[in-house]
């Protein structure tokens, strides 16, 4: 289920515990950061996340950046959102700005979806993660690491772990040899989305 907070001191003391058994250089990391907090997001909706999301897999930051702001300054119907361009009469105008074909489909299928009822949020933050999951995959270009993005970053599920983000298990990978990943990840749980917050944290260099 969604838990919109968790004490970050309490925590990080936890983890630094548990990662002490696993792999000492982990611990020291850890330690280095010290507590994380949970990122800011756009309230914009979950629709326009996903957008961003799509828009962004395989990108840099940077890149996914400018081809999203080339997308909001695009002519719209009189006060609509920019959920309303993902349609397929504006592919090629979406295709100009820098998405693939590919993305510009997932973008209407988002769009669809909203238009559909299919992102009432209400009744996905009610549900498990998984549960969630199972439902967004059901949208055309849709998949698991969109879905985690999703729980973790929008809904604030604190206990997701990333099995699709490369760049996590990687790195969490380095540190503990040759044990599993997500076994070792569940040593961590319920808090492992913080586990992976501290990931992007070594992954962008911050001890």
């Amino acid at each position: 289920m969604t838990v919109a907070l968790f004490d970050a001191g309490e925590t990080h003391r936890r983890f630094v515990g548990v990662a002490e058994a696993i792999s000492p250089a982990l611990a020291v990391d850890l330690a280095a950061i010290g507590p994380v907090a949970w990122p800011e997001r756009r309230d914009d909706g979950l629709g326009l996340f996903l957008s961003r999301a799509v828009v962004g897999q395989q990108l840099s930051t940077r890149v996914a950046s400018v081809i999203w702001n080339r997308i909001e300054a695009l002519p719209r119907d009189a006060g609509g959102d920019v959920l309303g361009i993902f349609r397929a009469d504006n592919a090629q105008a979406l295709r100009a700005c820098g998405v693939s074909g590919n993305k510009v489909k997932a973008l209407t299928a988002i769009r669809d979806a909203a238009m559909a009822g299919r992102l009432a949020e209400e009744a996905l933050r009610a549900v498990t993660a998984d549960e969630r999951g199972r439902r967004l995959q059901t949208i055309w270009g849709i998949g698991q690491w969109t879905c985690d993005m999703a729980s973790i970053f929008y809904f604030r599920d604190v206990d997701v772990w990333p099995e699709g983000d490369a760049a996590v298990i990687r790195t969490f990978a380095r540190y503990i040899g040759r044990r599993q990943p997500a076994k070792t990840a569940a040593r961590f749980a319920p808090q492992r989305s913080v586990l992976a917050l501290y990931m992007w944290a070594i992954i962008d260099g911050v001890p």
